[in-house]
């Protein structure tokens, strides 16, 4: 009897020493656990919160923390590292002021065990709660946590995937030398723009981009000058089903423009996109920021990756597809991508452009 207590003795000693290891997800699983909870909140429709804890610089404080968190969060809460020295605690169906809340609960526990912490809090989905939005003065006096510290981050930038170096290394020189090659081209529209329609040769719009943020997209005019204010007379007899907009003979479109819009010459001045970083040369089509917010939550996951210049669907759908299997697409882009991926959707651009296939 005695060696089995003095086993269980050393066994619960074992476990405290590696409380934060058992207890607190490593990285790779908690950044799974995240996106398993986004998936789960999508199609229930609900949402959740993440509170982030950044720790000092002493490593024995991640143990300590999960001690504390290990007594005041719920079974249902999953808790993770975030970073090096970034704590994420996941908080199904709770609003952000529910994170705060947490937060002004660890306060006093971490001080008296002399732990150094910030908190930050992230909201998913974002639309409910806009980005930096601070609380209301009453819930931050009952959280003894400053007012100016109080704010609500968009969660879904911590979904983003940043661009390898490789992609954008290729993306430069692919932008740079199609720019080159093509100059006598492009100088051609521009010139055939300016003397058959009036008005501006470029024309720019604002689409949603990168974790939803917003860019000035360049094309070449194809429209007349007002075609935006008369979208809303057409928007009854678009072709594509969903938020997007497509009218195969599209009335505000000039004669020149419809040449352009067929052989996708249109899309050149993207290109300066590409070399500026908000675009890529392979990736999901960024949608105006209209169409892109009126999508539903699983459909925006597009927005984890660089928007692009052509993409799975305008190769292999166009406006055949639906807009769903549209979205379907662009998802499967997300989770697969890679760089033999992008060189196979490049060399399918040109024939399917050619054959001109769902494409006006």
């Amino acid at each position: 009897m005695a060696f089995a207590q003095m086993l269980g003795w050393l066994s619960c000693g074992a476990a405290a020493q590696s409380t934060d290891e058992n207890f607190m997800l490593p990285a790779y699983h908690f950044q799974s656990a995240l996106r398993r909870e986004r998936m789960r909140t999508d199609r229930s429709g609900t949402g959740f919160s993440l509170l982030a804890v950044t720790l000092g610089q002493r490593a024995a404080q991640g143990a300590a923390l999960a001690n504390v968190l290990e007594q005041r969060i719920r079974g249902t809460d999953t808790a993770g590292w975030l970073a090096k020295r970034k704590v994420g605690i996941i908080l199904p169906d709770t609003p952000a002021l529910g994170a705060w809340k947490l937060a002004g609960d660890l306060r006093l526990p971490l001080e008296k065990i002399n732990l150094s912490a910030q908190f930050e809090v992230y909201e998913y989905p974002s639309c409910d709660s806009p980005q930096q939005q601070p609380l209301k003065e009453p819930a931050d006096a009952d959280l003894g946590i400053s007012a100016p510290a109080l704010r609500v981050q968009a969660l879904e930038m911590l979904f983003v995937q940043k661009l390898p170096t490789v992609k954008r290394l290729m993306d430069i020189a692919g932008a740079a030398s199609a720019l080159a090659i093509a100059s006598p081209l492009i100088l051609a529209v521009a010139l055939a723009i300016k003397v058959t329609s009036r008005g501006p040769i470029l024309y720019a719009q604002q689409r949603e981009g990168s974790g939803g943020r917003t860019f000035w997209i360049y094309k070449f005019r194809t429209m007349v000058v007002n075609a935006d204010a008369m979208k809303g007379e057409l928007r009854a007899m678009s072709e594509q089903d969903g938020p997007a907009f497509k009218l195969k003979n599209d009335p505000r479109v000039v004669p020149i423009g419809r040449l352009l819009r067929r052989t996708c010459l249109d899309e050149l001045p993207q290109l300066f996109n590409v070399l500026q970083g908000s675009m890529s040369l392979v990736g999901p089509r960024p949608l105006p920021c209209e169409e892109s917010r009126r999508c539903e939550r699983w459909e925006r996951r597009r927005l984890d990756v660089t928007p692009g210049l052509t993409c799975t669907w305008q190769v292999h759908g166009g406006t055949k597809v639906t807009f769903r299997e549209w979205m379907r697409m662009d998802l499967r882009y997300v989770r697969s991508r890679s760089l033999w991926k992008d060189l196979q959707l490049m060399a399918l651009t040109l024939p399917s452009v050619i054959k001109r296939d769902g494409v006006y």
